[in-house]
């Protein structure tokens, strides 16, 4: 099992999701010096509060709970632990435990229009089978109900995640995590930046980290979210019920969210029963798959979403010192 004395430090993406996240993990994925969960987004942090626990027990909690479910032991020169769970943007204080095990972890922060990213963020709750409103428009609509509980599908993991009023508030999230884990510690990219000049960017996040910034892949990036034929299939196979997790419940999610899912769910015999059932989940969420053609968002809810996002767009500008108020024009997107 892997030991908290195996990393130097931690690399964090956490987060915004749908702002390059994916991308900037499988940099880091590639890199010889960086040892790669298991899933690229654990979520231990957002889902487990550790501030109240002493040194010893904190370490003792990490290295069976979350080194232990998902990291191997480091192979030699893997120096640096990464994670890439979106939602420890949304939970920053609960990240201060991070820094009493790993004082000298990095936290890197993507942001984006959200005129752009809303309507992403929505196409890929749907396909992961978290939503169930059809129609960004509607989920928007439904935010209100949503933060008081209501409107959430059974099939949802983290009803945090249809707060599509507090996914693109970036200002509030990244003073917070000012504030808990230094600013000195943090990083934020620009999606525009990574799209348009990807080297460029990946050899300015190695170079926060102390990876060596000479090892850089080429990537493509990470095409926006799939669209799928049948909703209620997707939720079946990607969110199923409890009853049904032993049998149609991916590898990744059996990792993530069920006890005892460690690596050896990856490495049963090929032929069995699992095997072959795992196969078919494969092959039918492929032919589920569907063309997810953009749809303007209507002019109303824009104007709603603008009003939403000014000053938080305005302060996020202030914070690192660049003028992002042309996310908020009107135009097309």
């Amino acid at each position: 099992m892997p030991k908290v004395g195996d990393f130097e430090k931690f690399a964090f993406i956490v987060g915004a999701p749908r702002c390059g996240t994916t991308t900037m993990s499988k940099l880091l994925q590639a890199h010889p010096e960086v040892a790669f969960p298991f899933v690229k987004e654990p979520h231990f942090f957002s889902q487990h509060d550790l501030r109240g626990l002493s040194a010893a027990e904190l370490k003792s909690r990490v290295e069976s709970d979350y080194l232990g479910h998902f990291f191997n032991r480091p192979e030699p020169g893997e120096r640096v632990g990464a994670d890439g769970s979106v939602s420890y943007l949304y939970t920053p204080e609960q990240l201060e435990p991070v820094l009493r095990l790993w004082p000298e972890s990095r936290f890197i922060v993507g942001v984006r229009d959200p005129m752009t990213l809303l309507p992403s963020l929505h196409k890929r709750l749907i396909y992961i089978g978290d939503e169930t409103i059809m129609r960004f428009e509607q989920a928007w609509a439904a935010t209100s109900d949503r933060a008081a509980g209501r409107r959430i599908p059974r099939s949802c993991v983290d009803p945090r995640w249809l707060r599509y009023d507090e996914a693109g508030r970036y200002a509030t999230y990244i003073e917070r995590l000012f504030a808990t884990v230094g600013r000195e510690r943090c990083l934020v990219v620009v999606f525009d930046d990574l799209i348009s000049n990807q080297k460029d960017e990946f050899r300015r996040i190695l170079d926060f980290i102390g990876l060596d910034s000479a090892h850089i892949p080429e990537f493509q990036h990470e095409r926006e979210s799939r669209g799928v034929r049948y909703p209620w299939i997707q939720r079946l196979l990607k969110r199923p019920p409890k009853v049904l997790h032993p049998l149609v419940a991916g590898i990744e999610y059996r990792r993530r969210f069920m006890n005892g899912g460690g690596k050896h769910l990856a490495e049963g015999a090929n032929g069995t029963a699992a095997d072959k059932i795992l196969s078919l989940r494969k092959r039918i969420l492929r032919w589920n798959d569907a063309e997810n053609p953009s749809e303007p968002i209507p002019p109303r809810i824009q104007q709603e979403i603008r009003v939403h996002y000014r000053e938080e767009v305005d302060r996020l500008s202030s914070l690192i010192g660049r003028d992002l108020r042309h996310w908020l024009l009107p135009g097309e997107r």
